[in-house]
């Protein structure tokens, strides 16, 4: 049986068949509602209110009858006046007749923004891919060459380009085309080796992509070739997130399901697709007019795109399919760009140190530096840390979660116009004041700032507030004799800090930080820090000279804050510094300059990986790392502001 689903504000509508989720429909019906723990049932973000009674507008009788019966994880996450006010989860309703559904403004998924990176970088212009205008005599009687060998000769005698081979489906129609130029023609040559395109005439432009594929957020940017110009970025939500938020799930995913591969490929693959279809559109272009794009992520994120086998990636000793870089042709992957386009990908370290951290090493280089020891931290769900300089070098990855990327926030969510960015709190009054993304005004109590949750760099500011203002204690714990109503107790009797109260937010309830908010923050940021620890303790040294903060949301991390919690050893703060999303820049970098995947290759060959969570006493120090900033480790760089925060000893 088949049944009607509609789907407002949008006014989707369609044919679903019984059984299938709220979710699988919206997806089905091209709707966007917000899942970032993959319909696991856990996160309480994809809520929906069941619209009852028969809408003539619509011919439909929509029940609350004509879905399955709420599940028990429906009763934990949703509050009794949700119910009794017909909210579902998406994920976890199933469809047994006709239905209206309202998909509310905090369960919509906006557009991603991708932020600015937070440091200017000159990249040097010899890419991988050129064109060349050549003119050929034009075959006669006496001239017995071939199409193709009249292109090669002219290729050599014009630019000296030899041994060229072509791609077969340039070949296919290089008599129409040679023919259509008058024998005037522009070649696109890949490595200065393989023809991947040829046009009639001048060309003048050729483009390319560079694409940071996160585990949680994908980050792209499209190219000039010729000139070097950054012309349109673009970002989405990582579509596999619908089958885990974090690399670990995802492996699993892909070893229960016989098709968990295939989907995990295929949903990575459409939404690529979807950004160069969106960014070609802005420019004027076509994705056709795409020749080459740069790939960098992490081990797992590697081996979902390109289908590999992953399950090996989940288990002891961490073995990848391939380390190398490599290139492949786009139409065997399944990206809709010029058929012959090459896609390169960078080399990967070490076990879930892969391409995006070599990327973010070509960006920063700090193997050109000579003694300064140099911290480098580029921030995701799977945080990567490089400590050293010249002499030597160490990395290691540590499985940070996607708390810093705003899932398993109760009001997280990611950077998209509306999400708190920055938080202050006065210790004295413990109100709140705050900045949304599209937003050049602070808020407060009584300002309508249509804040819908909390971002990144929000996340990290709004732990350092609580604990600076004394609202939590250096182990996370709430102070509940504080005197302010912006301090009470959730539906479930746990602490809680509200941040924005309904009247003044975006979605028209309380955007509060939870005890489990903090728990989670927590758990990401000792993860950082016993990384950075344990790698200090390999090089040999007690301090480092300079702290870089990579990430998508990294240009606007307040340094300040995120030495409070503790993400990273203490540091001068005049010498940390965020750079943004050094691994897109690094994806740019590989794109605009063939030199740099040289570079990437050997850097990566020469890198120490230290595996820090075999470590004797992980545990031990992951434990201490918990507390605010730190239970043991000094902090002199900010021992005066933390002298100021009430209770703090």
């Amino acid at each position: 049986m088949e049944y009607n689903v509609i789907f407002q504000p949008s006014g989707r509508r369609g044919k679903v068949a019984e059984g299938k989720t709220l979710l699988t429909a919206s997806h089905e019906l091209g709707v966007d509602i917000e899942a970032p723990c993959g319909a696991h049932k856990v996160c309480g973000k994809c809520k929906v209110k069941i619209e009852t009674g028969y809408f003539e507008k619509f011919n439909i009788d929509s029940q609350m009858e004509h879905l399955s019966p709420l599940t028990e994880e429906e009763k934990k996450i949703l509050k009794p006046e949700e119910i009794a006010n017909n909210y579902r989860l998406a994920c976890a309703t199933e469809i047994r007749g006709d239905v209206l559904v309202f998909v509310p403004e905090e369960s919509r998924k906006a557009d991603q923004v991708v932020l600015d990176t937070g440091k200017e970088r000159t990249f040097v212009l010899d890419p991988a891919v050129k064109n060349y205008y050549v003119e050929m005599i034009p075959a006669t009687l006496e001239d017995h060459r071939d199409d193709l060998r009249r292109l090669q000769d002219a290729l050599k005698e014009q630019f000296g380009l030899d041994n060229l081979t072509i791609d077969y489906f340039v070949l296919r129609e290089l008599p129409n085309i040679i023919r259509d130029g008058d024998w005037k023609v522009t070649a696109t040559v890949l490595y200065d080796r393989e023809i991947i395109d040829v046009r009639p005439g001048f060309v003048e432009k050729w483009y390319g992509i560079g694409i940071d594929v996160g585990t949680t957020t994908v980050a792209a940017y499209l190219c000039d070739l010729k000139t070097g110009q950054m012309l349109v970025k673009d970002g989405m939500m990582n579509p596999q997130v619908r089958y885990g938020e974090d690399v670990l799930s995802r492996i699993t995913y892909a070893m229960m399901n016989e098709d968990g591969r295939d989907k995990l490929h295929n949903a990575i693959i459409e939404g690529i697709n979807t950004m160069v279809s969106r960014m070609t559109e802005k420019v004027g272009l076509t994705p056709s007019d795409i020749v080459e794009i740069t790939l960098v992520f992490n081990t797992a994120m590697h081996h979902c795109l390109l289908n590999l086998e992953p399950k090996y990636m989940g288990r002891a000793p961490f073995a990848p399919a391939i380390k190398a870089p490599f290139d492949v042709k786009a139409r065997d992957l399944g990206i809709q760009i010029h058929k012959a386009a090459n896609i390169h990908i960078l080399p990967v370290e070490a076990g879930f140190v892969g391409p995006d951290n070599v990327s973010v090493l070509i960006a920063e280089e700090p193997y050109k530096q000579d003694e300064e020891i140099r911290l480098i931290i580029d921030i995701g769900t799977n945080g990567e840390i490089d400590l050293g300089n010249r002499k030597k070098l160490l990395s290691t990855s540590c499985a940070t979660g996607p708390a810093l990327e705003g899932a398993q926030i109760k009001f997280g969510m990611r950077a998209a116009p509306g999400a708190i960015e920055k938080i202050r709190i006065n210790p004295e009054t413990l109100e709140c004041t705050y900045k949304v993304i599209g937003d050049d005004q602070w808020h407060g109590r009584g300002s309508k700032g249509n804040a819908k949750g909390i971002c990144g760099s929000g996340i990290i500011d709004m732990v350092a507030e609580v604990f600076k203002a004394g609202i939590i204690n250096k182990t996370g714990r709430f102070n509940t004799k504080l005197n302010s109503d912006r301090i009470r107790k959730d539906e479930n009797g746990k602490p809680e800090y509200v941040l924005v109260f309904a009247e003044d937010s975006g979605i028209g309830k309380d955007i509060t930080v939870t005890q489990g908010d903090i728990r989670a923050v927590q758990l990401a940021k000792a993860a950082l820090y016993v990384g950075a620890k344990m790698l200090m303790r390999h090089l040999g040294v007690e301090k480092v000279d300079r702290v870089t903060l990579a990430g998508a949301f990294g240009s606007f991390i307040d340094q300040e804050s995120a030495m409070v919690i503790g993400m990273f050893p203490d540091c001068d703060l005049s010498r940390v510094h965020a750079v943004g999303n050094a691994a897109g820049d690094g994806a740019q970098a590989a794109l605009l300059d063939k030199n740099k995947r040289i570079e990437a290759r050997d850097v990566a060959a020469s890198v120490e990986f230290v595996e820090t969570a075999v470590e004797p006493d992980f545990q031990e120090r992951f434990a201490e790392a918990m507390a605010f900033p730190h239970s043991v480790d000094p902090f002199p760089s900010i021992q005066h502001i933390l002298d100021k925060i009430p209770g703090y000893k």
